[in-house]
């Protein structure tokens, strides 16, 4: 499969989010109901659990990630006075089929979309130096992933995969 940036670009992810990078490793992101996409629409009831993550790439088998999930549109995209809120940070991932265990240093927060379509993005960066050292964000409004990400060596991301969600539009109350 070709890697690409395009589509993040077209979705605002590369900007709002990352600055633009060459895509090193295949990030796969898989909900029970379907793998996430760039830009496909998945409901917020379907993804009240962790995904599953699985990473490939050549060259990279004794390789550590780290992993971020963020909503640059919170709380709503037209003022996303929140951005970016952070919804889950593991590091020290491998690659390989069902990366996921790893060092959760964030817990997985369920997307909640209470205005308007957002965008929950993926961000994979290649940890450098080994095992990383981090600690939790205070808060999870206005995380700063370009931040992170400089704090702790990673570079640009090598993976990046985001998908749209917004309120079920029955699920308002009377």
């Amino acid at each position: 499969m070709t890697r690409s940036a395009e589509p993040l670009v077209v979705g605002r992810v590369v900007g709002d989010v990352v600055d633009m990078f060459v895509p090193s490793v295949e990030l796969v992101v898989s909900y029970p109901i379907r793998q996430v996409n760039n830009g496909c629409q998945i409901n917020p009831s379907a993804v009240a659990r962790p995904p599953q993550i699985q990473i490939e790439g050549q060259g990279f088998d004794d390789s550590l990630f780290t992993l971020i999930m963020i909503d640059p549109d919170a709380p709503s995209p037209s003022e996303p006075l929140l951005r970016e809120w952070v919804h889950w940070i593991v590091t020290d991932i491998p690659t390989g089929l069902n990366s996921t265990p790893g060092q959760e240093i964030l817990p997985y927060d369920a997307p909640k979309p209470m205005l308007g379509i957002h965008r929950y993005v993926f961000v994979l960066f290649r940890q450098l130096g080994g095992p990383l050292v981090a600690m939790a964000p205070t808060k999870r409004s206005n995380f700063k992933t370009r931040e992170f990400a400089a704090q702790h060596g990673l570079g640009l991301p090598v993976a990046v995969v985001y998908f749209n969600s917004q309120k079920h539009a029955g699920s308002r109350r009377r």
